[in-house]
């Protein structure tokens, strides 16, 4: 009984640190979300929020994370595998090379980077979609990389070479063995690239010199102009895709747990 309640009292701090600094700031933002200057209930907020740009803002964010989460599984991936292939790479050294950008203030790195893309002429001044597509690749990449490259040293290759002996060719080995062993990184890198980059905003203000405006960008806007309530059901809204995206990478993630218990 005394063990038990020394256990209890040791979560008294996080639950502290969770009512203050988790729970009170979402009531805050319901409270400024859903009523007026006046602190009346209403829901003009959100329904300015589905008549006005900012909707189709959203829309254009949506469509960035999505390009940019593809690009990076597309180019991470093959790069994950031959980090983690005994074959091709035999020193940690290399993944290093990978993972140390992420060492350095990402502020920094895209002013490099935007000073290298108008050097080329790819400025964003003449090509602001494609600067920004660019500079959210090479930021967001190496949280790509990672995830998939721990999942992957952990993946179970007795499988893959027991569907090579049976006859399966490259491809079916690729998407019917590799795919789903690695599923739980794919998610997490998923997870890691596309809600980040909905929710920023200097990439897309550095490179595309003010031209890209994502939902995080908006966001900032109205709270700097002291607009809380509706920079508050942005921010609700924000939440709410969070919430959503997190509900299904659980899901997936359940399904894969599941499947690997079968076996």
């Amino acid at each position: 009984m005394f063990t038990n309640f020394q256990r209890k009292r040791l979560a008294i701090p996080y639950a502290i640190f969770l009512l203050l600094f988790v729970i009170l700031p979402l009531l805050v933002i319901l409270v400024y979300a859903f009523t007026d200057a006046n602190f009346h209930v209403s829901f003009a907020n959100a329904s300015n929020f589905f008549t006005s740009d900012k909707f189709s803002t959203l829309i254009v964010s949506l469509v960035y994370g999505a390009a940019n989460t593809v690009i990076c599984l597309l180019i991470g991936f093959p790069i994950a595998m031959i980090l983690a292939s005994k074959k091709y790479n035999k020193n940690v050294v290399i993944v290093l090379l990978f993972v140390m950008p992420m060492w350095i203030n990402f502020v920094i790195r895209i002013w490099a980077l935007r000073d290298l893309l108008t050097w080329i002429g790819l400025e964003g001044g003449r090509f602001p979609e494609l600067a920004t597509i660019i500079g959210l690749v090479y930021d967001y990449l190496p949280f790509v990389i990672l995830p998939l490259y721990t999942t992957m040293l952990r993946m179970d290759r007795s499988q893959v070479e027991a569907a090579s002996d049976l006859g399966a060719t490259p491809y079916q080995t690729f998407t019917k063995v590799i795919i789903p062993l690695t599923m739980p990184g794919i998610v997490s890198a998923a997870m890691m690239v596309f809600m980040p980059t909905i929710s920023s905003y200097a990439i897309a203000d550095i490179l595309s010199e003010f031209t890209v405006t994502l939902f995080g960008k908006t966001i900032e806007i109205y709270f700097s102009q002291s607009n809380w309530h509706f920079g508050s059901l942005l921010a609700l809204v924000m939440l709410c895709l969070i919430g959503v995206s997190t509900l299904v990478t659980n899901k997936v993630t359940k399904k894969d747990d599941e499947r690997v218990n079968l076996w």
